[in-house]
């Protein structure tokens, strides 16, 4: 029987993994609205603030912010996942590290697209005449 104690840490592990989960999936390739308003934009201002620095790393700096985004939500919610039903951690394995990173190419192809049809491209170019 567990006791009161026990109960209350496992109530603070099962609501942080629940918001780890919750963060992991917004910023996730698991829905179809996220990349419009999470995702994407955060790409592009990563990619914006690069491009103040260099500005032909635009492209690449959106696809590395992009990528990012994608791997770290990914990486949340399993970590959250696991908090919630798991009552110790595990470690994050090279099998889940190769799948998030498949996940994360394959919408990263459409995002390179997007920057080669200048749908994306740094906050100057919107503005020239």
């Amino acid at each position: 029987m567990q006791t009161e104690r026990q109960n209350k840490i496992v109530t603070k592990r099962r609501v942080w993994g629940g918001f780890l989960g919750v963060v992991g999936f917004l910023l996730s390739p698991l829905s179809w609205w996220n990349d419009a308003f999470i995702n994407l934009p955060l790409a592009i201002a990563f990619g914006w603030l690069i491009s103040l620095l260099y500005k032909p790393a635009f492209d690449v700096a959106v696809v590395i912010g992009y990528w990012l985004t994608n791997i770290a939500g990914l990486v949340l919610m399993q970590k959250g996942g696991e908090k919630m039903v798991r009552t110790e951690d595990r470690k994050y394995s090279k099998k889940d590290l190769l799948r998030d990173l498949g996940i994360s190419l394959a919408y990263t192809a459409v995002i390179v697209i997007l920057i080669k049809l200048k749908v994306l491209q740094p906050i100057s170019d919107y503005f020239k005449h």
